[in-house]
Protein backbone atom coordinates (compact mmCIF):
# COMPACT_ATOMS: atom_id res chain seq x y z
CA UNK A 1 0.00 0.00 0.00
CA UNK A 2 1.20 3.52 -0.76
CA UNK A 3 2.72 5.29 2.24
CA UNK A 4 0.06 7.11 4.27
CA UNK A 5 -2.87 5.35 2.57
CA UNK A 6 -5.09 3.30 4.89
CA UNK A 7 -7.74 0.70 4.17
CA UNK A 8 -10.12 0.18 7.10
CA UNK A 9 -12.68 -2.67 7.20
CA UNK A 10 -16.13 -1.34 8.09
CA UNK A 11 -19.13 -2.90 9.79
CA UNK A 12 -22.46 -3.57 8.17
CA UNK A 13 -25.08 -4.23 10.81
CA UNK A 14 -28.06 -6.10 9.39
CA UNK A 15 -31.53 -5.33 10.65
CA UNK A 16 -35.02 -6.62 9.97
CA UNK A 17 -36.04 -3.48 8.09
CA UNK A 18 -32.66 -2.43 6.68
CA UNK A 19 -28.95 -2.23 7.36
CA UNK A 20 -26.64 0.24 9.10
CA UNK A 21 -23.39 0.91 7.22
CA UNK A 22 -20.61 2.42 9.32
CA UNK A 23 -18.37 5.02 7.64
CA UNK A 24 -16.02 6.77 10.10
CA UNK A 25 -15.66 7.57 13.78
CA UNK A 26 -13.67 10.44 15.24
CA UNK A 27 -11.91 7.94 17.52
CA UNK A 28 -10.22 6.21 14.54
CA UNK A 29 -6.64 7.04 13.59
CA UNK A 30 -7.64 7.92 10.01
CA UNK A 31 -9.97 10.69 11.25
CA UNK A 32 -8.05 13.95 10.84
CA UNK A 33 -10.96 16.30 11.52
CA UNK A 34 -14.15 17.28 9.74
CA UNK A 35 -14.31 19.67 6.83
CA UNK A 36 -17.22 18.38 4.78
CA UNK A 37 -19.00 15.24 3.59
CA UNK A 38 -20.32 14.69 0.10
CA UNK A 39 -21.50 11.97 -2.27
CA UNK A 40 -20.27 11.48 -5.83
CA UNK A 41 -21.58 9.13 -8.49
CA UNK A 42 -19.76 7.60 -11.44
CA UNK A 43 -21.48 5.83 -14.32
CA UNK A 44 -20.45 2.32 -15.36
CA UNK A 45 -17.29 2.58 -17.45
CA UNK A 46 -16.83 6.29 -16.69
CA UNK A 47 -13.50 7.47 -15.34
CA UNK A 48 -12.89 10.39 -13.02
CA UNK A 49 -9.13 10.98 -12.95
CA UNK A 50 -6.59 12.33 -11.97
CA UNK A 51 -6.78 14.59 -8.92
CA UNK A 52 -4.26 15.34 -6.18
CA UNK A 53 -5.15 17.30 -3.08
CA UNK A 54 -2.41 19.42 -1.54
CA UNK A 55 -3.92 19.70 1.96
CA UNK A 56 -7.07 17.53 2.09
CA UNK A 57 -7.25 14.01 3.49
CA UNK A 58 -9.99 11.92 1.83
CA UNK A 59 -12.01 9.18 3.55
CA UNK A 60 -13.82 7.29 0.80
CA UNK A 61 -16.63 4.76 1.30
CA UNK A 62 -18.72 3.03 -1.38
CA UNK A 63 -22.22 2.34 0.04
CA UNK A 64 -23.67 1.19 -3.30
CA UNK A 65 -22.33 -0.06 -6.59
CA UNK A 66 -18.73 -0.95 -7.29
CA UNK A 67 -15.86 1.49 -7.88
CA UNK A 68 -12.25 0.82 -8.81
CA UNK A 69 -9.80 3.27 -7.23
CA UNK A 70 -6.30 3.85 -8.54
CA UNK A 71 -3.68 5.70 -6.50
CA UNK A 72 -0.30 6.98 -7.68
CA UNK A 73 2.50 8.23 -5.45
CA UNK A 74 4.82 10.79 -7.04
CA UNK A 75 6.05 12.22 -3.74
CA UNK A 76 9.82 12.04 -4.16
CA UNK A 77 10.45 11.77 -0.41
CA UNK A 78 8.01 8.86 -0.02
CA UNK A 79 9.10 5.25 0.55
CA UNK A 80 6.53 4.24 -2.07
CA UNK A 81 7.57 6.80 -4.72
CA UNK A 82 6.43 5.69 -8.18
CA UNK A 83 4.03 3.01 -6.92
CA UNK A 84 0.50 2.50 -8.20
CA UNK A 85 -2.24 0.83 -6.12
CA UNK A 86 -5.54 -0.48 -7.44
CA UNK A 87 -8.46 -1.56 -5.30
CA UNK A 88 -12.17 -2.04 -5.70
CA UNK A 89 -14.69 -1.06 -3.05
CA UNK A 90 -18.33 -2.19 -2.84
CA UNK A 91 -20.73 -3.67 -0.30
CA UNK A 92 -18.98 -7.00 -0.88
CA UNK A 93 -15.64 -5.30 -0.04
CA UNK A 94 -16.95 -2.71 2.40
CA UNK A 95 -13.97 -0.69 3.60
CA UNK A 96 -12.91 2.93 3.97
CA UNK A 97 -10.05 4.19 1.82
CA UNK A 98 -8.10 7.01 3.45
CA UNK A 99 -5.95 9.01 1.03
CA UNK A 100 -3.46 11.54 2.41
CA UNK A 101 -2.56 14.81 0.68
CA UNK A 102 -0.29 14.73 -2.39
CA UNK A 103 -1.32 11.24 -3.61
CA UNK A 104 -2.93 11.15 -7.08
CA UNK A 105 -6.38 9.52 -7.22
CA UNK A 106 -8.60 8.32 -10.03
CA UNK A 107 -11.62 6.07 -10.08
CA UNK A 108 -13.88 4.15 -12.46
CA UNK A 109 -17.48 2.97 -12.15
CA UNK A 110 -17.81 -0.80 -12.42
CA UNK A 111 -21.33 -1.60 -11.25
CA UNK A 112 -24.32 -1.86 -13.58
CA UNK A 113 -26.54 0.37 -11.45
CA UNK A 114 -25.73 3.33 -9.22
CA UNK A 115 -22.04 3.61 -8.28
CA UNK A 116 -21.75 6.06 -5.41
CA UNK A 117 -18.98 7.07 -3.06
CA UNK A 118 -19.06 9.18 0.06
CA UNK A 119 -16.09 11.33 1.03
CA UNK A 120 -15.62 12.67 4.54
CA UNK A 121 -12.77 15.16 4.22
CA UNK A 122 -10.84 16.95 6.91
CA UNK A 123 -11.15 20.41 5.30
CA UNK A 124 -13.87 22.08 3.20
CA UNK A 125 -13.57 22.04 -0.59
CA UNK A 126 -11.26 24.72 -1.97
CA UNK A 127 -10.78 24.92 -5.76
CA UNK A 128 -7.27 26.35 -5.22
CA UNK A 129 -6.19 23.39 -3.06
CA UNK A 130 -5.91 20.59 -5.64
CA UNK A 131 -4.23 19.73 -8.93
CA UNK A 132 -5.98 17.97 -11.79
CA UNK A 133 -4.61 16.31 -14.93
CA UNK A 134 -6.13 14.45 -17.88
CA UNK A 135 -7.06 10.79 -17.33
CA UNK A 136 -4.98 9.63 -20.31
CA UNK A 137 -2.43 12.33 -21.21
CA UNK A 138 -0.21 12.62 -18.16
CA UNK A 139 2.97 11.42 -16.45
CA UNK A 140 1.27 8.51 -14.67
CA UNK A 141 2.09 5.14 -16.23
CA UNK A 142 -1.42 3.69 -15.96
CA UNK A 143 -3.81 2.52 -18.67
CA UNK A 144 -7.51 2.63 -17.80
CA UNK A 145 -9.14 -0.50 -19.22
Amino acid sequence: MIEGVELTPLKIISGDSGDVLHAIKRTESSFQGFGEAYFSTVDKGAIKAWKRHNKMTLNLVVPCGEIKFVLYDDRQDSQTYGQINELTLSLQNYQRLTVPPLVWLGFKGLGDDLNMLMNVSDIPHDPEEYDKIDAYKNHINYLWD
